[in-house]
């Protein structure tokens, strides 16, 4: 389950999109982990950081995270986009290019989308093999 699909232009991302995805992603990855984070209900909470969109004119950003195990994460994306102005105020500092992205905090779909297709492989229906009617 790819997030860096086609955009709403139908293109794929650009280099420089993903360069600076891929840049405001450590920005967030290296706040998160010096945990000087002033929201208690981000204090302690370990939290992947998957994934950053950027679109085209690189003024907007999606970040997709996910807090580890999976546990409370209606909670910590609501508290990560109530400090928004934090993060962006924080990465300004890391990029190098003229304007700083309005960030979004998502939580990325992709695990569960891994959890269901492992069930599915686990079924023993699955394995089964296939019967063809034609050969009767």
């Amino acid at each position: 389950m790819k997030k860096t699909t086609k955009s709403a232009a139908g293109r794929e991302p650009s280099q420089r999109q993903l360069r600076v995805g891929e840049s405001v992603r450590h920005a967030i990855a290296e706040l998160l982990t010096r945990s000087d984070m002033i929201d208690p209900e981000l204090d302690g909470k370990v939290i992947t950081v998957t994934e950053v969109t950027i679109s085209p004119d690189l003024r907007q950003a999606t970040a997709y995270v996910m807090p580890l195990g999976g546990e409370d994460v209606d909670t910590t994306i609501e508290a990560l986009n109530r400090n928004r102005k934090f993060f962006r105020g924080r990465i300004a500092k890391a990029l190098t290019t003229k304007f700083t992205p309005e960030i979004t905090f998502a939580s990325d779909g992709s695990f569960d989308y891994s959890d269901k297709m492992r069930i599915l492989f686990e079924t023993p229906d699955f394995h089964r093999p296939v019967e063809d009617d034609n050969k009767r």
